[in-house]
């Protein structure tokens, strides 16, 4: 008969630790329970506490008393298995928290972004049917209260953080405080967790082309897939990871929180990314997972602290040179000359040390995903010792299909497939992948799901790709290509990586298809600009002056030169305005909206034709 966590998972017998298996845990709930029975005493978590000014600890068997209260807090609800409930709240003990209650509870859980506007939160919820949520603030509560018409199922609101009075409103959803929820201390129900072929989330799409879409991925799903790639990474029980991806996110789900809890491994959690260079000091992770704008930005840092001195800026590049030949040599490619290897170990003592020790000193190994590395980046950063690689997946896949393994890393690839994950190309080069952690479906989108699965279980995955010696390499996206008016084929994804390599240029969408030639809209960095335009005597203030386009087109013609002529950029709208999140132009995920952009910029575009 089930109990209370808090006396049902008494020490065990055997050494705490020890790797979990999907086919051992069954379900996320089964992996918890096991997980808390093998290693009660291991510190699980740790979370800044702003209040006390510092790092709480919090070991899996406390995390069973908190979860179990939650679990008590769903019964209290009415909520019956199946429902489906909401958490908005920054990473941390509570989401975790609520995600692990709802797996016991047989609930399904939808993940929301705290940086996402309240509008696109708003349709998330309404579209996935969420009868409860979890957020942090009044205010956001408030804010997303605006939009009540769009999520009618909606009947209870746990408010984590005081502000606001809790009770019910004339109309609208039950408002809780959630110490208040939390305040019953009574024993749990028993679990009733999902069968391992149960909904355990929707995970929503990105949106880039459009309308987010509700993925549902099993139980089995996401444990099969954090399996496959503990085989390629596999987790230590000394391992301490820093977590900064949004758990909302699928590859975070997996990356961040259900394989370090197959591995027994401490999660930490980062408070944002402006006391990031902080975190990792405190915490000396050895394991980090990031997408590339964490990376691109670290690259930047490097070079401008390297710029305070020609000696230091020749420095920094002869070490990324040596170093990544001897990374070249260790995967058995290239050589490394006699007196190049005598030189390396100054070089890394007085260079690399220094970057690697801004980490905290203690990486093993560093993931990037969820878009493509720039690979100058790349060599920059595994040349100064950084144990970089790169892995490739998407949400419909549960999400990791392929990844790099340390001692098998060709940057530039993606990596092989997982093991068990089939993967082919399209006559056109669209690359398809079956899975064992596929989706189930597209939530309330059959349409949806026919386009996206066929009869015999491929994905299209909508990404170009080559295939050589096992290996996955992205060429770009089938939406995105361009055709022009001419009859020639570009992929923006390529052009517009080359041109933001230059640090001038902070972001950029290349448009042109159906139209005769490519033009871009470009944000500058300001920094950068200020200083580019006071060498080309131009007013910073009018970046879409005549002069300033002059001579921005003629960098971009350079940068470009290698690329044939159609696929060079014939008129730029200029800007110093970042895109965001909260102007509805990136997704929570910090892709473009290219949709969005084209129309917002619908006359400027236009009017860039109009010039030629």
């Amino acid at each position: 008969m089930d109990v209370d966590m808090t006396t049902r998972y008494q020490p065990p017998a055997v050494a705490e630790g020890g790797i979990i298996g999907w086919r051992e845990a069954g379900t996320l709930w089964g992996l918890f329970c096991e997980r808390v029975r093998r290693s009660p005493h291991a510190i699980a978590y740790r979370e800044h506490d702003p209040s006390a000014g510092k790092w709480c600890e919090y070991t899996w068997r406390a995390m069973a008393s908190r979860v179990d209260r939650f679990r008590t807090a769903f019964a209290r609800e009415g909520l019956t298995p199946g429902d489906h409930v909401a958490v908005l709240l920054p990473n941390g003990i509570d989401w975790v928290s609520f995600d692990l209650a709802a797996h016991g509870s047989g609930l399904v859980v939808i993940g929301l972004y705290t940086h996402d506007t309240p509008a696109s939160n708003a349709a998330i919820l309404g579209h996935s049917d969420a009868c409860l949520i979890l957020l942090d603030t009044e205010g956001r509560w408030r804010s997303l209260a605006a939009f009540r018409s769009d999520f009618p199922l909606l009947r209870c609101v746990w408010i984590r953080e005081d502000g606001g009075n809790s009770g019910s409103p004339a109309t609208g959803p039950t408002e809780r405080k959630l110490a208040d929820v939390l305040a019953n201390e009574s024993a749990p129900p028993p679990p009733h967790p999902a069968a391992p072929g149960g909904t355990a989330t929707l995970v929503y799409t990105s949106g880039t082309t459009g309308r987010p879409k509700g993925v549902m991925l099993s139980q089995f799903a996401l444990l099969w897939n954090a399996g496959g790639c503990g085989e390629v990474i596999p987790p230590r029980p000394d391992d301490v990871l820093l977590s900064i991806l949004p758990l909302a996110h699928a590859f975070a789900r997996t990356a961040d929180y259900y394989l370090p809890m197959m591995g027994g491994c401490t999660i930490a959690y980062a408070r944002s990314i402006k006391e990031l260079r902080e975190d990792f000091i405190a915490i000396r992770p050895t394991v980090l997972f990031g997408v590339p704008f964490l990376f691109d930005r670290l690259a930047a840092a490097i070079w401008r602290k390297a710029e305070v001195s020609f000696t230091k800026h020749s420095l920094s590049r002869l070490a990324a040179f040596l170093g990544w030949h001897l990374f070249q040599l260790a995967q058995h490619r290239g050589n490394l000359g006699r007196a190049a290897r005598l030189l390396l170990p100054f070089f890394k003592r007085y260079v690399a040390v220094s970057v690697l020790a801004a980490f905290g000193g203690r990486l093993r190994v560093v993931v990037s995903g969820g878009a493509p590395l720039d690979q100058n980046v790349a060599r920059l950063l595994i040349g100064l010792g950084l144990p970089l690689v790169e892995g490739y997946g998407l949400t419909e896949a549960g999400p990791v299909v392929a990844v790099n393994a340390l001692d098998d890393n060709l940057p530039g690839s993606v990596g092989r497939p997982l093991r068990g994950v089939e993967v082919k190309l399209a006559p056109g080069g669209e690359l398809l992948v079956r899975s064992p952690s596929m989706m189930t479906a597209y939530w309330k989108d059959d349409a949806e799901t026919a386009r996206a699965l066929d009869p015999e279980g491929w994905l299209s995955t909508g990404d170009l790709a080559e295939i050589e010696d096992g290996r996955i390499f992205i060429r770009g996206r089938l939406k995105h290509a361009i055709v022009l008016s001419v009859g020639e084929k570009i992929n923006p994804i390529v052009v517009e990586a080359e041109i933001t390599r230059d640090p001038l240029f902070e972001q950029v969408m290349v448009i042109g298809d159906r139209r005769p030639h490519l033009v871009a809209l470009i944000v500058l960095n300001d920094v950068n600009w200020g200083r580019f335009a006071q060498a080309q005597s131009l007013a910073p203030e009018w970046p879409n002056g005549r002069a300033s386009k002059i001579a921005v087109l003629a960098r971009l013609k350079r940068r470009l030169s290698y690329l044939p002529w159609f696929a060079h950029i014939r008129a730029v709208h200029l800007a110093l305005t970042p895109w965001t999140v909260e102007a509805g132009l990136l997704t929570p995920t910090l892709k473009v909206k290219r949709d969005t952009l084209q129309k917002k910029f619908a006359k400027e575009i236009e009017a860039l034709y109009a010039e030629q």
